[in-house]
């Protein structure tokens, strides 16, 4: 018999939000985990917000939709929060009603600094990879660091001289005032020291080869195991030519003051292809497996004193490419670039 629609509006529903859920998705496991890892947060939440007020969205809600947004490739917080409005599997994640309403995208731009402020998301992110240790995932010997250009969302525009005054007076002959009006760069000398963008005083001019264009930029940063290429620790820094390498050290010594083990074996791109970070690998007991450029080390025995030990890094760093254990390592890296 031929179905037909029932266009009958009804007053009342019953919805059994966890059948709805199918017993072997994979959000289901996730949840598990999640929820564990939050409930232990519990004294850090309690520190970050006030006693008094209005009850804020749960900062459990908040991390878990965050969680969301990567999992399902959400392109902006305002999608996200569309989703959670109407997406059952959503709301059953971050244990929401059918009825309730979402919150709105802003609330996660206005909690964003409070997060950061009280270490919210790493204390979050330290009891993930908690987990993973726990669970065998986790090398405890071979390590990868990269590091990446994060473009900017200010205009090149706004790349302005610093000592320009903030009032922006052209205007037509008929006295209009444009919001965006044309600039022209031509015959202009920009640099970071002389010029800072107006709509983001922290990105700096950045380039990543040569070749390639100038942009507003920042630089992010990542160490992963070679195991099963999974992140470990990551940082954000602002984009100059000794960032990658600092960002290296920095965060293989914050990954041992934390868990308490430290890298035997370190791999990297051509970008790290410096004297100076191999040296302090090694005094941190860090074998660097680094690609190096085609320029072969120049003869310590003929160049000055000062400059010798970093050339005899360099010298070992070639030896060391001929190994098997250098060959493992730099194709454990390719985990890093996919």
């Amino acid at each position: 018999m031929r179905g037909r629609e029932n266009n009958q509006i009804q007053l009342f529903f019953t919805i059994d939000v966890e059948s709805r859920i199918r017993t072997d998705h994979p959000l289901r496991a996730i949840k598990t985990r999640v929820d564990g890892i939050l409930s232990t947060m519990d004294d850090l939440f309690a520190s970050a917000y006030s006693k008094l007020g209005r009850p804020s969205v749960p900062p459990e809600r908040l991390l878990k939709s965050l969680l969301l947004m990567a999992l399902y490739s959400v392109r902006s917080e305002r999608q996200l929060a569309e989703r959670i409005d109407t997406d059952l599997l959503f709301r059953w994640f971050l244990d929401m009603n059918p009825e309730e309403a979402a919150f709105d995208a802003t609330v996660l731009t206005h909690n964003r600094p409070r997060m950061e402020e009280h270490g919210i998301i790493r204390t979050f992110f330290d009891g993930v990879l908690r987990e993973a240790i726990e669970g065998g995932l986790c090398s405890d010997d071979h390590f990868t660091v990269d590091g990446t250009m994060i473009e900017s969302m200010a205009s090149m525009k706004s790349f302005r001289p610093r000592d320009e005054s903030g009032d922006d007076s052209s205007q037509d002959s008929n006295g209009f005032k444009p919001r965006n009006p044309d600039v022209d760069f031509k015959g202009q000398k920009r640099s970071n020291e002389t010029h800072q963008s107006r709509t983001d005083p922290e990105a700096k001019l950045y380039r990543k080869g040569p070749g390639k264009p100038s942009q507003l930029s920042h630089l992010g940063h990542i160490l992963t195991e070679n195991r099963n290429g999974l992140i470990v620790e990551a940082m954000v820094t602002e984009a100059n030519g000794k960032a990658e390498h600092e960002a290296a050290i920095e965060m293989a010594d914050r990954f041992k003051s934390k868990h308490g083990k430290s890298p035997t074996t370190l791999g990297a791109d051509k970008g790290y292809d410096n004297a100076q970070i191999m040296i302090e690998l090694e005094e941190r007991k860090i074998v660097p497996h680094i690609a190096m450029t085609s320029k072969d080390p120049a003869d310590p025995e003929t160049s000055a004193k000062k400059r010798r030990p970093g050339i005899e890094d360099r010298l070992r760093m070639k030896e060391r490419q001929a190994t098997l254990e250098y060959s493992i390592s730099q194709r454990g890296r390719k985990k890093v670039e996919e």
